[in-house]
């Protein structure tokens, strides 16, 4: 199939944010008295917004989550970002294939800030391939697994769903990409979770971004 954009998420799949991220959230919960690991706050967060998870984290602190909060983490956890954060090892290699392939339709479709994700793709040196095509989940009516800014980024190119491909890590995000119609392919990391990922609806798992230039060459 020849796809006519290709649809990147970012933390987890282009830059390698998601555990100090959580180590950070993960933290600041203690503190209020929610205590698990990292890998339970992970599994817990991954791929979704703190304020879609507003009931369970007044539920399990007991405390409301306000603004000054939210501000709060959204400041420590992008010093850390700003100070620590590092490319998905073959991410730059995969790009650059994507945008390649499709003539420059790809475009970063995230759930999280578009303050967060721009200083990530600056950091890491991917702010050139996506300018100008960054959607965020937090600028939309409904964030993943919602479709809509699949779809935002498939319209930006004047495109449905169906002509895209989507790169994604979660299930939340695997969710989103297969109700926006795309097709989805999940960076698998850890086989653990590859099953939950095509029970979502991914077609395809892949286990480093490396691999990505060829099994673009071969679709």
């Amino acid at each position: 199939m020849k796809f006519e954009a290709i649809l990147f998420d970012c933390d987890g799949v282009l830059v390698d944010s998601e555990p100090m991220t959580h180590e950070v959230l993960r933290g600041m919960l203690a503190e209020r008295g929610w205590v698990m690991t990292q890998a339970e706050c992970m599994q817990h967060f991954v791929g979704k917004t703190l304020r879609d998870e507003r009931a369970a984290i007044e539920a399990h602190t007991g405390q409301p989550l306000t603004e000054v909060w939210l501000d709060d983490f959204y400041q420590r956890r992008n010093a850390a970002l700003k100070a620590h954060l590092q490319i998905m090892p073959g991410a730059r290699a995969a790009v650059q294939a994507a945008h390649t392939l499709v003539q420059g339709r790809i475009a970063c479709a995230s759930g999280s800030d578009r303050p967060k994700v721009q200083m990530m793709l600056n950091k890491v040196g991917l702010m050139d391939f996506f300018d100008g095509r960054v959607f965020t989940g937090h600028e939309m009516p409904r964030s993943k697994p919602a479709p809509d800014v699949y779809l935002a980024a498939a319209g930006h190119f004047g495109l449905t769903g169906a002509s895209c491909l989507v790169i994604e890590d979660t299930t939340v995000g695997v969710t989103a990409g297969v109700a926006a119609g795309a097709t989805v392919w999940a960076f698998c990391p850890r086989p653990e979770y590859g099953d939950a990922l095509l029970q979502t609806g991914a077609s395809r798992l892949f286990s480093a971004m490396a691999e990505l230039p060829a099994l673009l060459a071969a679709a």
